[in-house]
């Protein structure tokens, strides 16, 4: 073999290989993105999952579980490293060093407070690990990617669903605004939606409260005193998510009054529960399964030096966003349960036996 002949082979020989590699990398992850060869070698590999709270039951009970599976099925060698900051921005930022001290190739976070998760996402790019926000966005610093239901379209969404309730009813009166915490910005998303229905409704907006920490007994605090304050004047209660709407209908209970429609948001068992009684009107169905994996997907082509396109662009960042179902009475069985996605052992127990068997959920 001359010179020439042996140049062309180990030229042929390496092009084999690196097709190799990058069929390797690709497979899985689920992403269309560039590749930005800054990947490395992904085995053992660490990722970060962050998340904000424990108001919230979602995140132990739902994110974790269904993320790390994803995680495991990708990539079997790798390690998730789980935290949950509950409620505390400070905490937040020393979970996210710890995990850029152990290494992680990756960091999915649902930040506490999206203006002070800024500074991690800074610190993480800085050392080159890429942050996929996770269900909340991170409007000051943009992230590699950002990761969510589509949280202006859920505060519309459960909003309209009210009003053409009371409108159907022939209510009278006006509405109450229970919104989520104001450092997070997907809150700030489901106000604006909420907004876009109720002001042009025609029913009077009688206040509206910005929950600290999404905390339901805040909520029902503040909603006690407006029940005060509006006596015989509320039609209905726009909460954002179902710890807020159960601690406005806690609050309706507490005072011996009639529960006027309330609405909710994550399709939480408990709120389930409420939906099936009547004490909730609403509340929104957003698989976490479909945003825990999507996250691990994103995470998972990152960590193999990929860059993942965006569907979408929010906030100067690459997005993927997805819509939701809202969930009453007359939907109920088919979405939660004839999906697959809550069982009726779970959640038609003791008094919501009656409700489950009178909606044929079974």
């Amino acid at each position: 073999m001359n010179r020439a002949q042996m140049r062309t082979t180990a030229f042929a020989v390496a092009a084999v290989l690196a097709s190799s590699v990058l069929a390797a990398c690709g497979s899985g992850s689920g992403s269309t993105g560039e590749d930005t060869g800054a990947g490395g070698d992904v085995q053992n590999a660490k990722v970060a999952f962050l998340m904000p709270d424990l108001a919230s039951t979602r995140y132990e009970l739902q994110d974790k579980p269904l993320f790390e599976a994803k995680m495991k099925q990708l990539c079997p060698s790798c390690q998730v490293i789980y935290q949950n900051a509950d409620s505390d921005a400070a905490k937040q930022q020393q979970q996210a060093n710890s995990a850029l001290a152990q290494g992680v190739k990756a960091i999915v976070i649902d930040p506490v407070d999206s203006a002070a998760a800024a500074t991690i996402v800074k610190s993480a790019q800085s050392q080159q690990v890429p942050i996929i926000a996770y269900d909340r966005p991170i409007p000051a610093t943009p992230a590699d990617y950002y990761i969510s239901f589509d949280n202006e379209k859920i505060g519309s969404m459960i909003a309209q669903s009210l009003v053409d309730h009371l409108k159907e009813e022939k209510a009278e009166g006006g509405i109450l605004q229970v919104n989520g915490s104001p450092t997070d910005a997907a809150a700030g998303l489901i106000k604006k939606g909420i907004h876009s229905a109720v002001d042009p409704s025609g029913f009077k907006l009688l206040a509206e409260y910005d929950t600290p920490d999404w905390q339901p007994e805040k909520a029902q605090t503040w909603v006690s005193g407006q029940i005060t304050q509006f006596k015989g004047q509320i039609a209905g209660v726009v909460a954002a998510n179902d710890g807020t709407g159960g601690g406005a209908i806690a609050a309706f209970k507490a005072a011996g009054v009639e529960v006027p429609p309330v609405t909710g948001n994550d399709a939480e068992p408990a709120a389930a529960q409420r939906v099936i009684a009547g004490d909730q009107y609403n509340t929104i169905s957003k698989p976490i399964k479909i945003v825990a994996e999507a996250a691990a997907n994103v995470a998972w082509g990152f960590m193999q030096g990929e860059k993942p396109a965006g569907k979408t662009t929010l906030y100067d960042t690459p997005s993927e966003l997805f819509v939701p179902t809202v969930v009453t009475k007359d939907n109920i069985k088919e979405v939660l349960f004839d999906s697959g996605i809550m069982k009726a052992a779970d959640i038609c127990t003791g008094a919501y036996a009656k409700g489950c068997d009178e909606l044929g959920i079974k």
